[in-house]
């Protein structure tokens, strides 16, 4: 009888293990969910705010066709790798429509009565902020992934992750443009 109550007891303990471990692992999970759809929804404002700056742009500086025709591919791009819910490819997407947005926002420097248009700065403002409210979303969607991996790859849940198909997830990387462009030179300010 003693034999078989130690077995009961283990098979108990075993189990408790096991749904604490689950539950930690679908919380963590969720966490990397709730973060990335907070990074769509920037991405979704930030989408639907340079076709306005792009048009702004265009009535002082329409021989810049090349950036603007440069940031509305990208952001196109960025629209279907988007769509594909796939952190790497947006990551990537997201990066080289950064370093387009740069070159844009530069121009102005170069177009005075650009740089002073109301419009402009407004939207140049609503952008910064999207750019803050995205990079604060990508941090903590990094952070749960990061929680979220090393919960999964620590011991007794690397065992059973598989087993329940937590699989690892991927990081939201902005790719080697983005980096790129941000290591450059800033832009050169003149006063004339």
């Amino acid at each position: 009888m003693s034999g078989l109550l130690i077995v009961l007891i283990i098979v108990v303990v075993l189990a408790v293990l096991l749904i604490g471990i689950y539950n930690r692992l679908v919380a963590l999970r969720q966490n990397c969910n709730q973060a990335f759809a907070d990074i769509d929804v920037q991405l979704k404002q930030r989408h639907d705010l340079i076709p306005n700056l792009v048009e702004t742009v265009k009535g002082y500086a329409s021989h810049e066709k090349g950036t603007l025709e440069a940031v509305i591919q990208a952001r196109n791009a960025a629209v279907s790798a988007e769509r594909t819910g796939d952190p790497k490819a947006m990551g990537a997407a997201e990066g080289v429509l950064g370093a387009a947005l740069g070159r844009l926002i530069a121009l102005a420097e170069a177009y005075p009565d650009l740089k002073a248009n109301t419009n402009f700065q407004q939207l140049q403002a609503e952008l910064s902020d999207i750019e803050n409210k995205l990079a604060a979303a990508r941090r903590f969607f990094n952070n749960a992934v990061g929680e979220y991996n090393t919960a999964r790859e620590q011991f007794p849940a690397v065992i059973f992750a598989g087993m329940f198909g937590f699989g690892p997830r991927d990081f939201f990387d902005v790719g080697e443009e983005s980096r790129a462009s941000m290591d450059a030179a800033p832009p050169q300010v003149k006063f004339n």
